[in-house]
């Protein structure tokens, strides 16, 4: 399926949103842990992506390689050669993990395993790539497959919107705050753009339910974060585990229907819980 068409689909479930693969299980970012993503049945992963020295596209989330690969350089100084040599540190890199053979993927090896499997949330860590990223996909023939995120906070980036990604028939998916005194420039170019999802960024659960009319006229879905590093509100991972009812389900009530998380799993087993 189109993913534009996966996001519009009527009756669907909240979408289950996998961030870096399942990593507790394999270094993030890596092809096993994007391949524990597609076997759990998550609907859509979630990958960041670097370019290196001679223009090779990776996923790497961290602008050195210190964490998940124990070299101190930046990903963007070595060659794709030396970039796809390099082995990963189990899950999330941090102390006490060790080496895997899992090595480096490039982004190609990420089309290749996730065609026609599972919906990609390219999150491209510098915007000037997103152009060689989208020229991969299309290549690839994976462009109706992924999405790219970006803020979408003044004319200029809606401008960028509109002539670098539209065109190309790849879904973008904006962030918006929509609770702050200054959202309402913002929720303006935000409505101007109508992108078919949005990750929105909120201080109270409230200020979802208060976008309803607006939305109503466009049919716009909404995305949230519950990693605990970036989540909003307290809507953590962490809070979910303890009481998914107060965190995942009062999202979904109040009209979220994308749901980021490091507890994919966990979140599956909620929605079924719910399904009865």
């Amino acid at each position: 399926m189109n993913y534009t068409d996966y996001v519009r689909a009527p009756q669907r479930d909240c979408a289950v949103v996998a961030h870096r693969g399942i990593w507790r299980e394999a270094p993030e970012n890596s092809l096993a842990a994007i391949e524990a993503a597609i076997r759990a049945g998550c609907d859509v992963v979630e990958i960041d992506v670097r370019r290196s020295a001679d223009g090779g596209l990776f996923l790497l989330h961290d602008k050195t390689l210190l964490r998940m690969a124990g070299i101190d350089a930046m990903a963007e100084a070595l060659s794709s050669e030396r970039l796809a040599s390099l082995t990963l540190k189990n899950r999330d890199g941090s102390e006490g993990n060790e080496m895997t053979g899992e090595k480096l993927p490039g982004l190609r090896e990420l089309f290749d395993l996730t065609r026609d499997r599972i919906f990609v949330h390219l999150d491209v860590k510098d915007r000037a790539v997103i152009p060689e990223v989208i020229a991969c996909a299309c290549n690839m023939g994976v462009e109706a497959q992924v999405d790219f995120w970006g803020s979408l906070r003044t004319a200029e980036d809606l401008a960028w919107v509109r002539e670098t990604v539209i065109p190309h028939g790849v879904l973008f998916m904006a962030k918006s705050r929509i609770d702050a005194t200054h959202a309402k420039a913002e929720l303006d170019l935000l409505f101007r753009l109508a992108p078919p999802v949005c990750e929105v960024c909120f201080d109270h659960i409230d200020d979802i339910s208060a976008l309803h009319a607006r939305i109503g006229e466009t049919d716009m879905k909404l995305w949230a974060n519950t990693l605990d590093s970036v989540a909003f509100a307290g809507f953590t991972d962490t809070a979910a585990i303890e009481d998914p009812d107060a965190i995942w389900g009062r999202l979904i009530e109040a009209g979220i229907s994308f749901i980021q998380t490091d507890e994919p799993v966990a979140l599956k087993s909620y929605l079924a819980s719910r399904r009865g």
